[in-house]
């Protein structure tokens, strides 16, 4: 994998606190792209081909993670977060996270819990909720936290441990939602063979995904796809639940057949399958209850054929996700075969199929 996948997933990003990731992402799509588009949200995308008499195909990742944001600084100096995204309480108790200031420096905190000494009298409870939760960074007061440089505003943000697993095979880190999908577009249009292309090409990242798929709104707007492919990690149930359609780590790329805003158009559905087994890629169903950008990208103007390739992650919306390096090679792999496809033909080929 490239060192755009470590790379991102170690910079902060909740939703509407994107900079640090546009910059990245501007930084390396500009030596590969021949022109840069930025919507007033800040979603970002290179494109190539731009000459070609062809359709557009729009790829994109989204740049931001859950996490929180200050929304108090108490008289003992600690802060109330304000949740960003859908995170279960139950996954923050005693979690090391970063606030990060105004200058990108971070004050390091932990969430506070009771230890059971303080639980025995059967009266107190341990805290359950997200807006009872407090981050306690070790300053004295309120004054102290000011000092300190903490804002009310500032994010918030998972502490990373990146670590490959033993085996080699499987990679540790938060933020694997969406930072892979801003990898794998940024991957994609370095890898992409020009003249194999038979489409104007756009690649990049959304901004605010995690907060109601608004980025995808306006930059879709701005480039008016023909086609749009979201790359998204989608959260495996293999280690709680034997089911066919709820995403196995190692099996292959995910057809994201449904979800409750985006039901796959059949025609892509049928195209996405026959590349895959063409090129012997594997490939897994999926079902999810959650929704990803080609939800919001489908009602653009008159209508667009969108379609998911979702990448495999554990334990997603929490603080470390796990992928597959083989689940890597399926997505890249299914999507440069999928490119060089896309004319204007198949744009109908598929269309008629639905």
């Amino acid at each position: 994998m490239k060192r755009y996948y470590e790379e991102l997933v170690n910079l902060p990003g909740v939703s509407s606190h994107e900079k640090y990731i546009r910059n990245y992402m501007r930084k390396h799509l500009e030596p590969n792209a021949e022109e840069i588009v930025q919507d007033n949200l800040g979603s970002i995308f290179g494109g190539i081909n731009l000459d070609l008499e062809g359709p557009t195909v729009m790829l994109a990742g989204h740049m931001d993670e859950v996490g929180a944001m200050v929304e108090e600084i108490t008289s003992k100096g600690t802060i109330k977060m304000l949740s960003i995204g859908g995170i279960s309480p139950t996954v923050m108790i005693s979690q090391h996270m970063d606030v990060i200031l105004d200058d990108g420096s971070k004050i390091p905190g932990v969430v506070g819990a009771k230890p059971p000494h303080l639980l025995r009298d059967n009266k107190t409870q341990q805290v359950s909720s997200f807006d009872d939760f407090f981050l306690d960074i070790g300053a004295d007061d309120y004054q102290h936290a000011v000092d300190l440089g903490v804002k009310i505003g500032q994010q918030i943000v998972f502490r990373n441990d990146y670590t490959v697993s033993a085996d080699g095979k499987k990679i540790f880190s938060k933020a694997w939602d969406d930072r892979f999908g801003c990898a794998m577009s940024l991957d994609i249009l370095e890898s992409v063979k020009k003249e194999e292309l038979p489409c104007r090409f756009y690649a990049g990242a959304n901004v605010q995904e995690e907060v109601g798929l608004r980025g995808a709104q306006t930059s879709s707007f701005k480039i008016k796809p023909d086609l749009f492919i979201a790359v998204d990690c989608s959260p495996c149930q293999d280690t709680f639940t034997e089911t066919k359609v709820g995403g196995t780590l190692g099996a292959g790329f995910l057809v994201r057949f449904y979800d409750p805003r985006a039901i796959l158009h059949q025609g892509m559905k049928q195209f996405i399958e026959e590349t895959a087994k063409a090129n012997n890629i594997p490939f897994q169903y999926y079902k999810s209850m959650g929704g990803t950008d080609a939800a919001a990208v489908q009602l653009s103007r008159e209508g667009v054929l969108v379609c998911t390739i979702g990448m495999p992650a554990r334990y997603i919306h929490s603080t470390t996700s796990i992928i597959h390096k083989d689940d890597y090679e399926a997505v890249r792999n299914v999507i440069l075969a999928m490119l060089k496809q896309l004319d204007y033909n198949k744009i109908n080929e598929i269309k008629n199929n639905g």
